[in-house]
């Protein structure tokens, strides 16, 4: 066909639109593109074009009108998210969001600001606190049922926290992973918290003038008990030795605590028993000191033979029963409160020789007639452990007519007891004393605070009653 020939699609070609050439108007007929054969000759229509577009399931088409849209995702028109609100999406294969929601930040995501505090409060989460400690330091309390993301801020009104420090009362829940209050010290610092979980609680995630919360030390309550003396020993004639002094009896359960600084190495020495005399008229063996940190309480003193005074110590020792004897000097040296208490004297009368008993921190021990020996100086109780325990009962002297002593302190580990003393029983046996019981050292603190840092000496550590309790039977030390 011509270059110049026209093909209208739908139109018929008249004889007006040949313009030159061989084929004449009478050569044409009537052609349509209806006439053409499908497949051998190309040609354009709407309605053929229309048929031959498909699509897919996130388009729509209508092949009457011929127009292509976007199916609709049943995702609501909308703004999503904001400055306490994350948007949640979810996208297809085909890149288009398929659902759309928001949730709130737990907490807010922001913080709203009060008013000034000035004395101890109740923190609400989700709230921002000035807090001026001009007129004294005070304590926040977080809240006890936080959940996570729950945020609080607290900064230095007055640039007062360096001297009057600020600290932080987790409530039962964890403080950047430990259990004690924390404490902020720094001029102008601020501190934010948000809770992450049971396992680390409220975390400081962000702060200015590298303000941190660091934990306090606390003050402890102490029980340090000295080793008990040993009992003396008798020769074979008639004759009663002396019971062992107890070991010093020091506390101050119920007094002024005790100030310890972290990081500072505190020594615990547990001081040991006192040997028993051997038997042939020797004395006992005065029992060791025990310490903690400054406070030491000293060894019982120990029994004296059947003829010799008591030593002196923590508490005295008591004399021997063949003479006129003394009982030891108790609270030597001297303490106060008093750390125990003086021994009987021995008796130099005939019959039974009752010898003096030792001293214990509850009483002085009594001295011996020519009926029996004297009583055991009574012990003192304590509930520092989580438990009612009685330590440093004296020894209590030996007769003839009792043998070696009966009730009152008989040694043992760790009660700080003066050892028993003994007879020659009815003058044919020598007999050696009792050995004193070994000391103890006993510290507690209120479990508000972390556990220590470190310790030696293998300390048992339990928790009793609101407190961290820390218990020696050998030396160590402790550090806060």
């Amino acid at each position: 066909m011509p270059s110049r020939a026209r093909y209208i699609a739908d139109f018929q070609v008249s004889a007006n639109d040949i313009v030159d050439g061989a084929i004449t108007p009478s050569d044409l007929g009537t052609i349509y593109t209806s006439n053409v054969t499908e497949g051998t000759n190309l040609y354009f229509s709407n309605a053929r074009v229309r048929d031959a577009i498909t699509t897919g399931n996130t388009i729509s088409y209508n092949s009457t009108t011929g127009n292509i849209t976007l199916s609709p995702s049943g995702v609501t028109p909308t703004t999503y998210g904001n400055a306490t609100i994350v948007p949640v999406l979810t996208i297809d294969t085909f890149g288009r969001v398929t659902a759309a929601s928001n949730v709130t930040i737990s907490g807010g995501g922001t913080v709203a600001w009060q008013s000034v505090q000035t004395t101890g409060f109740t923190a609400v989460s989700g709230r921002a606190y000035p807090c001026n400690t001009t007129s004294a330091a005070f304590t926040v309390t977080l809240p006890s049922s936080p959940t996570a993301g729950d945020l609080i801020t607290l900064t230095d009104y007055a640039g007062m926290w360096n001297t009057n420090n600020l600290t932080v009362n987790p409530n039962g829940n964890k403080l950047n992973g430990a259990t004690g209050n924390g404490l902020l010290s720094t001029q102008r610092g601020s501190i934010n918290l948000v809770y992450a979980d049971a396992t680390q609680g409220w975390i400081s995630y962000a702060s200015n003038l590298t303000t941190t919360i660091s934990q306090p030390t606390p003050t402890v309550e102490y029980l340090v008990v000295a080793g008990g003396g040993g009992g003396g020993g008798t020769r074979s004639s008639a004759s009663g030795s002396g019971g062992g002094g107890a070991g010093g009896y020091r506390t101050n359960v119920g007094g002024t605590p005790f100030s310890v600084t972290a990081g500072t190495s505190y020594t615990v020495t547990v001081g040991g028993g006192g040997a028993g005399g051997s038997a042939g008229q020797n004395n006992g063996v005065a029992g060791s000191n025990s310490v903690f940190s400054t406070i030491t309480s000293a060894g019982g003193g120990y029994g004296g033979a059947d003829s010799t005074n008591g030593g002196s110590g923590g508490s005295g020792g008591g004399g021997g029963g063949q003479t006129l004897s003394s009982g030891g000097t108790g609270n030597t040296p001297s303490t106060s409160p008093s750390q125990g208490n003086n021994g009987g004297g021995g008796s130099n009368q005939s019959g039974q020789y009752g010898s003096g008993s030792g001293g214990g921190a509850g009483g002085a021990g009594g001295s011996g007639t020519d009926a029996a020996a004297g009583a055991a100086g009574v012990g003192s109780s304590s509930s520092i452990s989580g438990s009612s325990v009685t330590y440093s009962a004296g020894g209590r002297g030996g007769s003839l007519a009792t043998g070696a002593g009966g009730t009152g302190g008989t040694g043992g580990e760790n009660t700080g007891n003066g050892g028993q003393g003994n007879s020659s029983n009815n003058n044919t046996v020598a007999a050696a004393g009792g050995t004193g019981g070994s000391g103890v050292v006993i510290i507690r603190y209120a479990d508000i605070y972390a556990a220590a840092a470190s310790t030696t000496g293998s300390p048992t550590v339990t928790t009793s009653g609101g407190y961290r309790i820390y218990k020696w039977t050998g030396n160590g030390s402790i550090t806060f």
